[in-house]
């Protein structure tokens, strides 16, 4: 059969790719701007079907959808998330949705053994059929190829002439999808975050222990948009990251990434997804450049040590006085997930002069009980109970506030807790101290 062919037998309309869907069955949606908000948007329609015990995976969802926000579709479909965005922290209580636990690069692996029995079906957004009868993923290939690779998996795609064409271990052949539709919607976008005076504060301290052909990974935020800012005046940097951004595309427009010093994939950048304006997709069409490796390996710590000089910078929420980071959660209350913050920072460090930073800014400012509003210190003494460790004491290397830089690896409790203290705000130096002097830490 002729690719054009095999591309019109698999076109479908949206009921008729959710009559595909069958009781028992395991749905994974691609990944942020990668899943399928046209088909997801009907999702709850299953209930029509009279189906039920479906499970449904996703990551950094982007649409409010029915399925996920309305409490009574519990009985027919529970919501498993490895990382939350607004729509799963609100909808959390429902008796539907929940948290999955994970390390990106091998996420994927992980779940299928733990849901075993049940069939898996992709459902994700691609770029239109190229003349060879291939499909690029596009902006999402975290665990989406490896999905289709695995041969066990119905394959449903959403196919949107708006999502741009990709480059990379990201093609799929037409006679590996099951069914498709066609729809014309646009990439949902982010807005470029403003830099503050702390963001350029802990960015300049990062970026000045940045040497110049360093291979970085970067998320997005005010503080990782100050440290690309700060690193645009280095030259000969290399891209090996899990999220493609804003930040990585000026750095490469204004010369200082040139990829010519990295070890795995010379003079090409490689990422997992990409998430960010126009321009950042506009970029990435057509642009041979960027390559869109899969999670399981561009994640792999393993992989990411190769890298000359691999650099790492992550946020985090708070770090108590023996280096553990909570980058995920308000307590015992889910805010995002670990996604491959440790897989990052563990690489970066097997790196031969590699280094790993995490940043946060001093405090955060809270409402209390009698809606005062008041400041915290986020260096904190132990974390708050029922927060989740995103990266162990084990592994942290640099810490980084806008008051300066504790450099932790290899170091003692006691020093660790005089470095933590010494970048705390000042207004809480003194009862920092006062509470590591009764841990017996000093």
């Amino acid at each position: 059969m002729l690719f054009k062919e095999m591309y019109h037998a698999r076109k479908n309309t949206i009921d008729e790719c959710l009559q595909l869907i069958k009781s028992g069955d395991h749905l994974i949606c691609g990944l942020a701007a990668s899943e399928p908000m046209t088909i997801l948007e009907s999702l709850h329609r299953l209930s029509e079907q009279n189906l039920d015990d479906i499970l449904l995976t996703n990551t950094l969802p982007m649409g409010a959808y029915e399925f996920i926000t309305n409490p009574k579709y519990s009985q027919m479909i529970t919501v498993s998330s490895w990382f939350y965005t607004p729509v799963m922290r609100k909808s959390n209580h429902h008796p539907h949705i929940t948290f999955q636990p994970n390390h990106l690069h091998r996420a994927m692996d992980k779940r299928l053994m733990a849901t075993a029995g049940r069939r898996p079906v992709l459902l994700t957004t691609c770029a239109p059929m190229d003349r060879h009868g291939y499909l690029s993923l596009s902006i999402g290939n975290t665990y989406e190829k490896q999905l289709i690779q695995s041969g066990e998996a119905l394959v449903i795609l959403e196919v949107s002439s708006q999502f741009p064409r990709t480059f990379g271990d990201n093609q799929i052949h037409i006679s590996q999808v099951d069914a498709l539709v066609e729809t014309e919607r646009a990439i949902p976008c982010l807005p470029v975050n403003g830099i503050n005076s702390y963001d350029e504060r802990i960015g300049a301290f990062i970026a000045e222990r940045i040497e110049d052909g360093s291979t970085i990974q970067l998320g997005i935020g005010g503080i990782p948009n100050a440290v690309a800012k700060a690193l645009e005046v280095r030259n000969n940097l290399g891209i090996h990251t899990e999220m493609f951004t804003d930040g990585m595309v000026d750095l490469i427009e204004k010369g200082a990434v040139t990829n010519s010093r990295k070890t795995l994939r010379r003079d090409q950048s490689v990422c997992t997804f990409a998430l960010g304006s126009e321009k950042l997709y506009r970029f990435l069409d057509d642009n041979p450049s960027v390559l869109f490796e899969q999670g399981c390996w561009t994640n792999n710590p393993a992989v990411i040590a190769q890298n000359y000089k691999m650099v790492s910078i992550n946020t985090t929420i708070e770090v108590d006085f023996g280096g553990q980071c909570c980058s995920e959660s308000l307590g015992y209350q889910q805010f995002s997930g670990t996604g491959g913050q440790a897989d990052t920072a563990i690489g970066a460090q097997g790196s031969t002069g590699g280094k790993s930073f995490i940043a946060l800014y001093s405090t955060a400012q809270i409402t209390g009980a009698n809606g005062e509003k008041k400041n915290i210190s986020k260096i904190v003494p132990t974390l708050k109970p029922g927060a989740v460790v995103s990266l162990s004491r084990n592994d942290v290397d640099y810490v980084v506030t806008e008051y300066g830089v504790a450099s932790l690896r290899g170091e003692s409790i006691a020093s660790r807790t005089k470095q933590l203290i010494n970048i705390a705000h000042p207004d809480f130096r003194e009862e920092l101290l006062a509470e590591a002097d009764k841990m017996n830490f000093l």
